[in-house]
Parts: C-alpha cells; structure tokens; sequence
C-alpha cells in the first residue's frame, strides 16, 4: 500500500497506524532519502532501498517521491491520499514544526528541524513554505494519476479529513 498526501497530511502517523492494523512493515521515504546533515541520498541507492522494501508481498510506504513512485505504485495494489484541505495542511504543519524545533526532536538520521528555517521562503528549505506552495501541484498530480490507465491497476483511496482517515482506519476492509 502507498500513502500519499501534501507535506503536514499525517502521512506518516496513517502510515504507521496502517501498517500495525495490517501487520506489514512501514517504510516512511523521507527516512531513506535524507541523510546525516539533510544530505539527499544519490538516486541509484535510493531506488534501490526502496526497490528493496517494495519487493516483500505486504508493506505500507509513506512519501511522494517521483524518483521511486514507479517501483512503489507497480508493486501496490492500493494508494491512500490524503487529500486533506490547504488550512487543514497549515494548521497541522505549523504546529508540528514548532513543536519538532523547540524540542530539538530527531527526525531521521540524526536530522533535526533548525529553527533558521522558519524564516526562510525558500521552499527547499522551509516545511511550511514547501507544504503551501506544493498543495495544488499534490492535488493535481494525483488527480491525473487516478485517472492515468498506466495505474489502472491501483485502487485509489481519497480522504479529504480526518473524519474520513479514522472511518477508514477502523473500516472492515482494513481486517485480517
């Protein structure tokens, strides 16, 4: 299963509570891809990790990389968006950006979010700008690729709020 959605969706908090209800290993993306001291991961390595997690027969993997979105979508049988909206997005990502700096919280690989980004407009390297600037482009992206036959294949799951994301947590189709 692929989870997807805009910076600040829940992505990795869905992909998690997914993954226990399944009883698969989660793969969170941004955990491969950015390295000691925000370093990117080359894309050969990166594919092949993901290639990697993406070859047992159940998993769940968080992120929206377009580098591996290939190897991961021909492997799924399902893609969870979370298609949440923009004030939603804003709300969460904010406050969970405030709360990562002023703890000095680890994301990945000993990364931490600086507080020299809050001031930044650049959305390399601010969360926040990333996550306004990218919202339509999110939107847009998996508009097309549910109506893409090349993914016809996949069952396209879209929950636009957290109403939707607990109903589909607690859902039968989510049993053993």
């Amino acid at each position: 299963m692929s989870l997807v959605g805009n910076t600040g969706s829940g992505k990795s908090t869905v992909a998690v509570a997914l993954a226990f209800r399944l009883g698969v290993p989660c793969l969170e993306l941004d955990a491969v891809f950015h390295q000691p001291g925000w370093t990117e991961l080359a894309r050969e390595e990166f594919r092949a990790r993901v290639a990697d997690a993406a070859a047992g027969d159940a998993w769940v993997i968080d992120g929206n990389y377009g580098a591996v979105r290939d190897l991961v979508w021909a492997r799924a049988d399902t893609v969870v968006w979370l298609d949440l909206s923009r004030p939603a997005v804003m709300r969460r990502v904010v406050s969970r950006t405030v709360r990562r700096a002023a703890r000095c919280q680890e994301l990945w690989n000993g990364n931490r979010e600086p507080w020299s980004n809050f001031w930044s407009l650049d959305p390399q390297r601010s969360i926040i700008v990333w996550a306004w600037t990218q919202h339509r482009r999110y939107r847009a992206r998996y508009e097309a690729a549910m109506a893409d036959p090349a993914w016809g294949h996949l069952r396209f799951v879209r929950l636009r709020s957290a109403a939707d994301v607990r109903r589909f947590l607690s859902s039968d189709e989510l049993r053993g």
